[in-house]
């Protein structure tokens, strides 16, 4: 779901054309990253996506293991006739209006992604990321191109997951994740791929054998990993901090008792007398 605006400050450079990548970075979380080569820097591992430059730093935590890129080089074809960066006119108003809908009490969004994420076997800290990058949690977003709601579906694409309403949060969040989940499948789980079909269409990602040569794409799939990358090194954080807080509160009974022992066994006597009736 492509939208005009762009998120400036992210650390993915342009790449003037597309690459075939040699190794994949697969992550603990079970996704994949192609890339040309990798380097280390400092706590963080620079994949190289393309010889033009093109980079995604990631948390080397987040790294399980690289191994070598079995997938066929995908062939050369001449470009699209029309870029896809060039708006198309808006689409004829059609469907509900987001601005007429009666206000009713829904469910915290919160909650609806975290329903959709275990339907689809999903983890909801990705859905969220995606929803933060595609409306900023704005239940009546509406994009220059026509994409509506949290998860920004476009008509023809709420028509095909069954949303008859894509303002309708709990729809528009069970159609999204359902959609994610599909275009994960589909790249088997390469999660830059996935996330550029979503912006781009699959279309776009099989011409280019990949991420697309595209600022916006790039720098949305960076922004989606990176905010993704930073939930899931607060986990890790907050789960050792209360691991740590766990151990110091068990260790002054120990040590109280480890004196005892030793204050008894230096003064005999007064052991003797003090267990006397």
């Amino acid at each position: 779901m492509r939208r005009t605006w762009l998120i400036p400050g992210i650390a993915l450079l342009l790449s003037a054309l597309p690459s075939v990548a040699t190794d994949v970075a697969v992550l603990h979380n079970g996704f994949s990253i192609r890339n040309e080569r990798h380097e280390v820097i400092g706590t963080v591992t620079r994949l190289y996506l393309s010889s033009t430059g093109g980079y995604l730093d990631v948390p080397s935590s987040q790294i399980d293991h690289f191994e070598k890129d079995t997938t066929p080089a995908p062939v050369a074809s001449p470009p699209p006739a029309q870029s896809a960066r060039v708006a198309a006119p808006p689409p004829a108003a059609s469907g509900p209006n987001p601005l007429a809908l009666p206000a009713k009490t829904a469910p915290p969004v919160g909650d609806l992604v975290t329903d959709a994420s275990s339907q689809y076997h999903l983890d909801p800290d990705l859905v969220n990321s995606v929803i933060r990058a595609e409306s900023g949690f704005n239940t009546r977003a509406v994009s220059p191109k026509g994409a509506q709601g949290l998860m920004q579906l476009m008509p023809r694409t709420a028509s095909k997951l069954g949303v008859a309403n894509a303002f309708d949060p709990k729809a528009n969040v069970q159609g999204g994740t359902q959609y994610l989940r599909a275009l994960l499948e589909k790249y088997n789980f390469d999660l830059i791929k996935a996330l550029a079909a979503y912006n781009a269409g699959p279309q776009r990602v099989e011409h280019y054998g990949g991420l697309p040569p595209y600022y916006e794409t790039q720098a949305y799939v960076a922004r989606i990993i990176r905010d993704f990358n930073r939930k899931k090194l607060a986990e890790r954080k907050k789960a050792a901090a209360e691991r740590t807080k766990a151990a110091k509160a068990t260790t002054p009974a120990r040590t109280t008792h480890s004196t005892s022992l030793a204050q008894r066994a230096s003064n005999p006597q007064r052991a003797l007398t003090t267990s006397l009736p």
